[in-house]
């Protein structure tokens, strides 16, 4: 099957989620909204923020503007990510920081998919998170909930909560050829949890990759280090999140949907045995108690 960035995956809830995300971590806020416009204006849709992140109005604004220029296109043509900051755990403070997310996108008036951005918190403060999403699910103004940064413990500790009602629909965690989180994959595919790959790209760090270069030269090409990194996550059956401010970087990231790693190329790439974080001070998936 052909993939475009209009190709969707089903949420257990039949709720469809475009397979190519673009990620707006540290898009500068006087930028966002241009790029998210021009991303969408490419082909992009379905966009990824958080409230940690400082954008949401701006990527808000930016799919308002889409959807009033191009008339052919609806609200249920773009899928808007945000999720809940770890300094907002907790059921009153969750609730509050929600209220505040749904009033900055009032324009595109609903939340496609909002996630609870780490466990970086005590078990009560977790699950009184997921009360508040709970709550505002169930009154439709999110279509979906999940979860990021989400290792098996956390997961269990939420699909085991006798308060649950709406199972989690998504995780997102780091993902790339050198950190495979086999376990974490297995389970949450287990559950009926989609994985979405946030820092497909390793932040850079493994662009020079000299694996990475030799399979590019002797089978694709012409394409860059980035198009195969987002392919290779996209045959894993994750849904990657790259993110740039470059508009012919933007583009190419959706020309990793034209073509396909070959399982002998695929087998290449993956490291088995490697663990790496590009943010090592950051892997609460591996730390988090």
């Amino acid at each position: 099957m052909k993939l475009t960035a209009s190709t969707t995956k089903t949420l257990k809830n039949g709720v469809k989620i475009p397979i190519l995300g673009l990620g707006v971590y540290k898009a500068p806020k006087e930028e966002t909204e241009h790029i998210v416009y021009t991303a969408l204006k490419q082909g992009y849709r379905h966009v990824d923020t958080a409230q940690f992140y400082g954008n949401e109005r701006e990527v808000g604004l930016a799919i308002a503007r889409f959807l009033k220029d191009t008339p052919e296109f609806t609200r249920s043509d773009v899928f808007y990510t945000t999720k809940v900051s770890p300094t907002n755990h907790g059921y009153e403070q969750a609730k509050k920081s929600i209220l505040e997310s749904l009033e900055k996108v009032k324009e595109i008036g609903y939340v496609d998919l909002f996630l609870i951005h780490n466990p970086m918190a005590e078990p009560e403060q977790r699950l009184g998170t997921w009360r508040a999403l709970q709550e505002f699910y169930e009154e439709g103004k999110i279509k979906a909930i999940g979860v990021s940064n989400y290792s098996i413990k956390h997961l269990e500790e939420l699909l085991n909560w006798k308060e649950l009602k709406v199972e989690p629909m998504v995780n997102q965690y780091e993902l790339n050829p050198w950190l495979l989180r086999e376990d974490l994959c297995a389970f949450c595919e287990s559950k009926g949890i989609i994985i979405e790959a946030f820092s497909p790209l390793t932040r850079g760090f493994r662009m020079k990759d000299p694996l990475l270069q030799k399979v590019i030269e002797k089978s694709y090409p012409g394409k860059s280090p980035a198009q195969i990194l987002i392919r290779w996550s996209l045959q894993k059956g994750f849904i990657p999140l790259p993110k740039s401010s470059n508009e012919q970087r933007l583009r190419a990231n959706l020309e990793s949907l034209d073509f396909e790693i070959s399982d002998e190329d695929m087998k290449t790439l993956t490291h088995e045995n490697d663990y790496f974080v590009s943010n090592p001070n950051f892997d609460p998936i591996k730390n988090c108690p």
